[in-house]
């Protein structure tokens, strides 16, 4: 089945050769919601009548509701995604819809083994519908896995677009706020961990081939036993005049994010070398950081 191929080969789904355009995978989805729709239509008729029970009213919305969730991953999940299109609404988007899916086939499952202890229907009559259930858990599975990826590309892709901005910050001298063994940028003052560390780390590894070399993230035991409050600031073990620091420093420049570079350790500031990302830790905030 055509959701099996959509294993990631690709930041773009497989490319389906020999369709027309009245075939296309976005125009029989479409189809497959008007007939579902019309089918909800005739239902709704034939049970105002008397002729059909409710429970087929139930069952046509669901085909309809299912439908419609398929033109969504049909768009997002199965095509061909542009990453300066691609936002976290529509991606909470794709994942939502291979969820609904899924909790629509587990409900048919157990609807479906009701029958089957009653003695209504025979035990292979499960198969079809196990086998589907199998296929939406792989996409909900994919869903998941696309939604990272295209996050991850974003992010590497807005590097990218100021990649000509950090050359140029990094290669002129540093002139802030020095101290023997420091130096301090304010920048905007400000550093959202939440929203800032993840495209630094990525943007660091694809320069330097391994990980940022963090050694303290957020608040920790000898920033506590210290008397600092690290929370929302994160220690990064690099020299500031090696060449991770020297690029570190001018990505935290282009950015405007305040931090502490400091070339030895200091006593009270410093237990060694490294770059203090984010404002100063609150004791130390006139004057540096840990």
């Amino acid at each position: 089945m055509r959701q099996f191929v959509a294993l990631f080969l690709s930041v773009g789904a497989l490319a389906i050769f020999g369709q027309s355009p009245a075939n296309t995978p976005e125009t029989i989805v479409n189809k497959q919601i008007d007939l579902a729709n019309q089918e909800l239509q005739r239902v709704i008729g034939l049970v105002q009548m008397g002729a059909l029970p409710s429970i087929r009213l139930e069952e046509a919305q669901q085909n309809l509701e299912d439908a419609k969730d398929e033109a969504i991953l049909e768009r997002t999940l199965y095509g061909d995604l542009q990453v300066d299109k691609v936002n976290d609404q529509l991606m909470d988007e794709m994942v939502a819809a291979a969820q609904r899916r899924l909790e629509r086939q587990q409900n048919k499952i157990e609807e479906a083994k009701k029958l089957v202890v009653s003695g209504i229907a025979p035990l292979s009559s499960l198969t079809p519908i196990e086998e589907e259930l199998t296929i939406r858990q792989t996409n909900l599975n994919l869903a998941h896995a696309r939604a990272n990826l295209m996050a991850e590309m974003a992010a590497l892709a807005k590097y990218e677009k100021t990649a000509a901005e950090i050359h140029a910050v990094t290669s002129t001298a540093f002139t802030d706020a020095f101290t023997p063994g420091m130096e301090h940028y304010e920048g905007n003052g400000l550093f959202r961990e939440s929203k800032d560390l993840k495209p630094l780390a990525l943007a660091f590894e694809q320069k330097f081939d391994h990980p940022l070399p963090i050694s303290a993230e957020g608040e920790t035991d000898l920033h506590r036993t210290l008397g600092f409050d690290h929370r929302g600031r994160v220690d990064v073990a690099v020299s500031p005049n090696a060449p991770e620091g020297v690029w570190l420093r001018g990505y935290l420049k282009a950015r405007k994010i305040p931090f502490y570079a400091f070339t030895r350790a200091i006593p009270g500031k410093a237990t060694a070398a490294h770059i203090h990302i984010g404002p100063g830790s609150t004791r130390l905030h006139s004057t540096a950081a840990d």
